[in-house]
């Protein structure tokens, strides 16, 4: 069929904000972790984990080439980096060759899934095209991580992002906003400025843990989780951002989970977020907060 779009998906399809005009391309189908008490992203039986057929993904890509006019690419779905280094290295050339005004290419990246590749893998998957790496590091503190069941730790998440930095891919990082609950809040937030500190990310944000089909899951791990207040939230995002020492990093808080908008580099404007975060906590009615129903995921 001539009108038929090239690419072939199996839904729900997830992306950062931040790829809304990108191609996404499927190289994979699922997480190959997808054990985060937090995540419920792929936990429908579609969204079983696997390798997509290799043929299949070149096809689709020479298709593509064929029928659109293309800048950005987006591999998803939760993990694409799990793939061999010769795989990625045949899919980023395959798009070079069939869609050459591809400016970039990015992908969600599980710190694990660095462990087995070296810096000069990585550095071939960036000269042939992959300029960015979204990392779900969610927490810095071991605690916290632990208590999620994410299978990492301070020291594999900032492993991952220093390869990644090395190779001159440009470190996207996630941290989630009272994901430690109260008991755990303020270690969260230290720890998790320790690790971006060491790390210096080109971009950070930071969204609100939410439970949009229930708590069960993730109380399983954590059963006494006890969930922040939204000015508890705001607290935790002023000792996370009193404590970053970051010298030239974008900073986003404004997932449509925060109830706040946040938007500057770091250090440059710590102040004046700060300021904001502060009048959230001190005047609420004068913050511009988003409301319940402005929020989601």
């Amino acid at each position: 069929m001539p009108n038929e779009f090239p690419i072939s998906y199996i839904e729900p399809v997830f992306r950062p904000p931040s790829e809304a005009h990108s191609l996404i391309l499927p190289v994979t189908n699922g997480c190959s972790w997808n054990h985060c008490g937090f995540c419920e992203m792929y936990t429908q039986p579609q969204k079983k984990f696997r390798a997509r057929d290799e043929a299949q993904v070149l096809e689709e890509i020479r298709r593509c080439g064929e029928q659109l006019i293309v800048q950005r690419v987006f591999l998803a779905d939760g993990d694409a980096l799990v793939l061999p280094t010769r795989r990625l290295l045949d899919i980023l050339c395959a798009i070079r060759e069939h869609m050459p005004g591809v400016e970039r290419v990015s992908s969600y990246c599980l710190p694990r899934n660095l462990r087995r590749k070296s810096v000069e893998e990585l550095r071939e998957l960036a000269d042939a095209g992959l300029r960015m790496a979204y990392v779900g590091a969610e927490s810095g503190d071991d605690e916290v991580l632990m208590r999620v069941n994410k299978g990492e730790t301070y020291a594999s998440t900032l492993d991952a992002l220093q390869k990644l930095g090395e190779a001159g891919i440009k470190r996207s990082v996630m941290i989630l906003n009272g994901l430690g609950g109260s008991t755990l809040s303020e270690q969260h937030a230290d720890n998790s400025a320790r690790l971006m500190n060491e790390a210096q990310p080109e971009f950070l944000s930071t969204l609100v843990v939410s439970f949009p089909t229930g708590e069960a899951r993730f109380r399983e791990g954590f059963p006494d989780f006890q969930p922040l207040s939204q000015t508890q939230l705001f607290v935790e995002i002023e000792r996370l951002l009193s404590a970053l020492e970051l010298r030239d990093t974008v900073f986003r808080s404004d997932h449509a989970s925060n109830y706040l908008v946040l938007k500057g580099v770091l250090g440059a404007d710590k102040e004046r977020l700060l300021g904001q975060v502060r009048q959230a906590i001190e005047q609420p009615q004068r913050a511009h907060l988003r409301q319940e129903w402005q929020r989601g995921l």
